[in-house]
């Protein structure tokens, strides 16, 4: 192939390169700030620990020694949903509040998720946990009003707030966290100063594509000369 014929290669394949290099771009995943709502029955083996629930709090009918759990997180499903972070059983919740005849306890844990799950500024306030003496016939819904108002709701009778928290938003998209190897529970971490190292890589290819064109532009202009 002659010179003008390979300036020619060069430069056609430039645009190629571009585009090869923008869509492997890494795409941000994207998540939901919500409120989860796990539990974990009182005939849970402690190594289970919490389990998604399956319906909602305003049908799930926790029984008198089961716990329930809420966090609020920015998560992309319910497979990566954070999970509540206090360790305490119902047993550790509950060990002061006497059994009543026809109510049921139901142990509640409440973890208001990271600075980095927060939006707006806002500030989480610190996980707890609190004993609900409900009657017998109880949602976990009814469990959480009565240890954890006030409670926001959507039109669509989504749980918004616990507490007051967050003031705003429901269910709104966001970022999810992109190190899915963390700890459920844990913010992601900040990006150190080698994370970025593996995007470079693309970058000096359409810099050597780039040069090889600028030089062979150079060297047929020279001969020319």
């Amino acid at each position: 192939m002659t010179l003008a014929g390979r300036l020619r290669t060069a430069c056609a394949l430039v645009p190629a390169v571009l585009l090869a290099v923008l869509a492997a771009g890494p795409a941000e995943a994207q998540g939901y700030r919500y409120w989860s709502f796990w539990q974990r029955p009182a005939s849970a083996k402690p190594a289970q620990e919490w389990a998604y629930a399956t319906q909602g709090p305003a049908t799930a009918r926790p029984g008198d020694g089961d716990a329930v759990g809420f966090r609020f997180a920015v998560s992309e499903d319910s497979a990566h949903a954070a999970k509540p972070r206090p360790a305490e059983d119902f047993a550790a919740v509950c060990d002061r509040t006497p059994a009543k005849e026809g109510t049921k306890r139901v142990a509640v844990v409440i973890d208001f998720g990271t600075a980095g799950d927060a939006s707006g500024g806002e500030h989480p306030p610190a996980a707890r946990t609190a004993c609900a003496q409900v009657p017998g016939d109880a949602s976990a819904a009814e469990a959480l009003a009565a240890v954890a108002k006030p409670l926001r709701y959507d039109s669509n009778a989504l749980l918004c707030a616990i507490e007051g928290y967050p003031r705003t938003g429901c269910g709104e998209k966001a970022d999810a966290p992109s190190n899915t190897s963390a700890t459920p529970g844990t913010a992601p971490e900040s990006a150190s100063e080698g994370d970025g190292a593996g995007d470079v890589g693309p970058l000096f290819g359409v810099a050597a594509v780039l040069a090889l064109g600028g030089a062979a532009w150079w060297q047929a202009r020279r001969r020319r000369g």
